[in-house]
């Protein structure tokens, strides 16, 4: 659904889920969920989003969508462009493999040394949300298996016990395409991904910190193979 279309027909609608509950809690769900559709690649680089035909998808009011992609265009996520919507802006394959590093610097000796610190009651509280993620894979629910995903990583982050750097990495999550979720999710490859995430713990709470480098290593690559599949 780009510029100020509508119509549940349009191929190019994004899959966005429909919002309910509180008003007053609307502006920062749908700022999440628009972030898991930029991710997801649900929301397609170059195109413009009008808040009314995004509206039309989540099911609420207009106002609290045009406040969220403001929010958006404050992070650098899209561009505001008068009398249309707001344009996603592009991310260069430059940038995404930057952004890997980054992260594969930040994640990989902080999620390993949690394999000796971290208590293992608060390791085990992360298997409901590696559960959604297994659940959203196999449902092909990609904004879900995203906002999964993101709670999951950052709540293990949070147990090193510094927020800057989960702040950091929640940035870089925020920058990041995964277009490659929808053939991998297509070809019924994204549960086996998915899967890791229980195997991370597994691995965490059996204190073995040779096998959660192993594993963090493999699926921040699986990660970057995701990245490297945008369509054009």
């Amino acid at each position: 659904m780009t510029g100020g279309a509508s119509g549940a027909a349009d191929p190019a609608a994004p899959r966005l889920p429909v919002l309910g509950g509180r008003r007053s809690s609307y502006r920062e769900r749908v700022a999440e969920a628009l972030r898991a559709a930029l991710i997801a690649g649900e929301l397609r680089p170059g195109q413009v989003y009008s808040a009314p035909a995004l509206a039309a998808r989540f099911g609420v009011s207009a106002t609290p969508v045009r406040e969220a992609l403001l929010d958006l265009a404050k992070e650098g996520l899209v561009d505001a462009v008068p009398n249309k919507g707001f344009r996603v802006t592009d991310v260069s394959e430059r940038q995404l493999d930057e952004y890997t590093h980054v992260r594969a610097l930040i994640e990989i000796p902080t999620v390993a040394a949690l394999a000796t610190s971290a208590d293992p009651v608060a390791l085990e509280a992360l298997r409901p949300a590696a559960r959604e993620i297994v659940a959203a894979a196999a449902a092909g629910d990609l904004i879900a298996y995203v906002e999964a995903d993101t709670r999951f990583h950052l709540g293990l982050l949070a147990l090193a016990g510094n927020a800057h750097l989960v702040e950091v990495v929640r940035d870089l999550r925020g920058r990041a395409r995964l277009y490659g979720l929808t053939s991998l999710s297509a070809s019924g490859r994204l549960p086996a991904s998915a899967e890791e995430h229980l195997e991370l713990l597994d691995a965490l709470i059996a204190r073995d910190e040779r096998a959660v480098r192993e594993v963090m290593t493999r699926h921040l690559g699986h990660v970057r193979g995701m990245w490297a599949s945008a369509e054009s």
